[in-house]
């Protein structure tokens, strides 16, 4: 290895020591933030839903709205699970950015209305049930974000590369 590849390896090990830091610091004030921007509604939603170990009441109801089925207009409750799972990524990845939200909670008439149009669109969705929501993560690579997922082991994670977006559950553990 001549002296510029170690010098570069070097600074970017100190970088990495730096984000983990950081990282570290921002999980340990137990402050649970997320960024959100609706692909079909156009519509932006910054939130804090939670502190420590409880959840914002207030916050969770602006989520479970922001987060409804946009087709139908019906609110569901969304599992806490599913965001806290999203915070775990951004920690991990060392990111606090922007969650592109494609689909979350799913009514079953809107589930039926998918099924309908593609096979890849499960009869018994856990967007039904306000478990899964389907995610980009800005400036960041969904495969990276699939994978990130993957190794946090807390449900379900689906990537359609094809359509550029990863699939979040709070389902058993398993990947597609």
């Amino acid at each position: 290895m001549n002296r510029r590849a170690f010098l570069g390896l070097g600074l970017q090990l100190a970088a990495g020591i730096i984000v983990n830091q950081a990282v570290s610091c921002w999980a340990d004030t137990g402050m649970r933030r997320l960024s959100f921007y609706h692909t079909h509604t156009k519509k932006h939603l910054d939130i804090t839903y939670g502190y420590g170990g409880r959840y914002d009441r207030a916050a969770l109801d602006r989520l479970n709205r922001y987060l409804s089925d946009f087709r139908t207009g019906e609110v569901h409750p969304i599992d806490p699970g599913v965001l806290d799972i999203l915070c775990q990524i951004q920690q991990k990845m060392g990111c606090h950015g922007t969650y592109e939200v494609i689909s979350a909670y799913r009514s079953p008439a809107t589930n039926q209305y998918l099924r309908k149009r593609s096979n890849g669109v499960a009869k018994h969705s856990l967007h039904m049930e306000g478990r899964a929501i389907d995610i980009r993560l800005t400036g960041q690579n969904t495969h990276h974000v699939r994978n990130c997922a993957i190794s946090l082991q807390r449900g379900g994670v689906g990537y359609y590369a094809k359509h550029d977006f990863v699939h979040i559950d709070t389902g058993r553990v398993r990947t597609w």
